[in-house]
């Protein structure tokens, strides 16, 4: 395409997007991103119009342009010759974070923090359900059977399989949130798990009167015990942490700084939490437990609605599940436990969000997540409904379900609805009613109502409008050609493009591929052909075989923001390069240490079709075909 042609694209950018509407540009591989004024101002099906742009999204505080590599640097350059206020990506991206404030910018951290354990959580989620279904004496009465004819070593091997995730999950929580803050995710990892030592009085036992377990008493007065369950304790961790880290490290003698800094960060943070944060959190639970016990008793359905409409919240942050205690202490008293029953709508509620996104949105990845999420809901997780729609889009969603839920639990405290159990949430908690037919009958019809309520409101006033526009389809280029294999640049874990984490990738907005999760750092040349970018920040090459097919070899995510640290180019532009040869080295202990995700994308930006693929294949040697290429 001649210049001119990329100064007419740029030209039409600014004037859709609006010159005084756009506060800084900036560009990676592949997209233009922009720091706008107003968003709605944007007219996008115009500007998708615009020769080259395949499509647009805004995420993280910017307005992305996806135009491709070897596109966007050129159409970047004309738009800074027309007087552009044009930025490096890591100064637009510490000007977004400064804009974001408030619940907008604390929803954004628990985003990041909590959709890289979603899958985990959801799997768990499923083992649980399982669990619940198939281990119940009223199901097993059916086949003549009881729990206790299960032999020790399967209860044992369900238990791990149900009870891991959990168990540990302030662990999993610290490293991904030490992640997010910017320290060493493996320092984050063992202060996660330090909050749930076992050398530690465990947190629910203490909780349990019944259970003989006291917290430890430090200079006689400050309470020490675990932090199992503790989404907000597990968080507050690792900001300590990481800050304190990067303090640190800026002051450390590099001699002392690989071993004095983890140690004092951990001596630290570990103290401030135990004998300081823990203590302050344990107040609060005890004390949100005292409310929850006078809500349960307001007249008229008041205090069913505000629990059933603040329980989600209380799941964000981890503190519900200080109502274990509550539904402890209710079952050995009076054999009925009606908190579980009032909390349970939210679940029914979020199984409507599903279905209004999955019916209603146009994108494939926006409907992959709602019917993954809504099945995980079905067995009692609701994270991955939570984290990956509700507070996504706008918060509009979020409020319709605590409404929803709020509505169903008011009616089930008007009738008096109360199970004999607890643990079972949707599906199997219909199992928890089973014991009185008027009790199954209206735990049944108000949770239908529920998800109907949730679905409706969802559908009329929850939906953002960018998920209700199509994805956009790449066009296939004209005529024919030869047949073409095309191996893996690198050694390491092959996976789908739709399962890596970054939505450009992921949506396939710039072509079909191939990822692979890398075990060394040499990337080598997937076929014969020539080079036709070699980004200076070692990051992403861009090539066209000899048979004509472009691709991208794109190594991390959000990996332009380093600037080339951790990366070595072996190659440049207009150089050929036969299949296997060497292009990049990459430090993948750097990447992981500055918390970047490593995965190895290839994409064909052609257009061209993958055929024969060989994506099944869990682990790829450098040079091993992975799939063929044609029309």
């Amino acid at each position: 395409m001649e210049k001119n042609n990329y100064q007419d694209i740029a030209r039409q950018i600014i004037e859709i997007v609006g010159k005084d509407n756009m506060i800084s540009a900036t560009h990676c591989a592949t997209r233009l991103r922009l720091i706008v004024k107003d968003r709605e101002a944007i007219d996008e099906k115009k500007l998708e119009k615009v020769p080259l742009v395949k499509g647009t999204f805004f995420n993280a505080g910017q307005f992305q342009i996806i135009l491709g590599t070897g596109i966007v640097n050129k159409v970047y350059a004309e738009m800074e010759k027309m007087g552009l206020n044009t930025l490096s990506k890591q100064e637009q991206d510490a000007i977004v974070k400064k804009q974001q404030k408030g619940i907008k910018r604390l929803m954004r951290t628990l985003g990041d923090i909590f959709v890289p354990i979603i899958p985990v959580i959801a799997a768990t989620g499923l083992f649980l359900g399982l669990k619940g279904c198939v281990f119940n004496d009223n199901v097993l009465a059916l086949f003549g059977a009881n729990s206790s004819m299960i032999p020790d070593y399967v209860t044992t091997l369900v238990n791990v399989l149900t009870e891991t995730a959990f168990a540990f999950l302030p662990a999993i929580i610290c490293w991904s949130a030490y992640k997010v803050f910017g320290g060493m995710p493996v320092i984050g990892i063992v202060l996660g798990l330090m909050l749930v030592s076992p050398i530690l009085p465990n947190a629910y036992s203490v909780a349990d009167p019944n259970s003989g377990v006291e917290a430890v008493k430090a200079f006689g007065m400050i309470p020490i015990v675990g932090c199992q369950g503790s989404v907000l304790t597990a968080i507050l961790t690792a900001l300590i942490g990481a800050n304190l880290e990067k303090k640190l490290r800026k002051v450390m003698p590099n001699a002392l700084d690989l071993i004095m800094t983890p140690f004092i960060v951990m001596l630290v943070t570990f103290l401030a939490v135990i004998l300081g944060i823990g203590p302050v959190m344990h107040v609060i639970e005890l004390k949100l437990v005292q409310i929850v016990e006078l809500l349960i008793h307001i007249p008229f359905g008041i205090g069913g609605f505000l629990i059933g409409a603040t329980y989600p919240l209380l799941v964000i942050t981890g503190l519900h599940h200080t109502y274990t205690m509550i539904e402890t202490s209710l079952l050995a008293n009076t054999g009925f436990n009606p908190v579980i029953t009032l909390c349970a709508m939210y679940g029914f509620a979020n199984v409507g969000t599903c279905l209004a996104f999955f019916v209603k949105s146009k994108k494939e990845n926006v409907r992959q997540t709602a019917i993954g999420a809504m099945l995980s809901q079905l067995f009692g997780i609701s994270e991955p409904v939570l984290f990956g729609i509700q507070l996504r889009y706008n918060l509009r969603p979020l409020m319709i379900m605590l409404c929803s839920s709020g509505l169903g639990a008011a009616f089930l405290s008007i009738l008096n609805i109360q199970s004999n159990s607890y643990g079972l949430a949707v599906l199997p908690s219909y199992l928890m009613y089973i014991y009185e037919g008027r009790q199954l009958l209206w735990y049944l019809v108000i949770s239908i109502f529920s998800v109907v309520f949730c679905f409706v409101m969802t559908c009329m006033f929850g939906i953002p409008k960018e998920v209700t526009v199509p994805d956009i389809k790449e066009t296939e280029p004209e005529g024919s050609f030869e047949e073409e294999e095309i191996t893996s640049p690198v050694n390491g874990q092959m996976i789908a493009l739709e399962n890596v984490n970054d939505p450009t990738f992921a949506q396939k907005l710039l072509g079909d591929g191939f990822a692979v999760i890398p075990t060394d750092g040499i990337i080598k040349a997937p076929a014969d052909g020539r080079i036709e970018v070699a980004y200076e920040t070692g990051h992403a090459i861009g090539m066209t075989t000899a048979f004509g097919t472009e691709l991208l070899i794109h190594v991390g995510i959000d990996t332009v923001s380093l600037n080339g640290e951790g990366f070595e180019k072996l190659v440049s532009e207009g150089q050929e390069v036969k299949k296997g040869e060497p292009m990049l080295r990459v430090d993948l202990e750097a990447l992981a240490r500055l918390g970047k995700d490593s995965t190895v994308m290839v994409v064909f930006t052609g257009g061209r079709k993958v055929m024969d693929t060989q994506y099944e294949q869990t682990v790829t040697a450098c040079g091993q075909k992975v799939c063929t290429i044609g029309n």
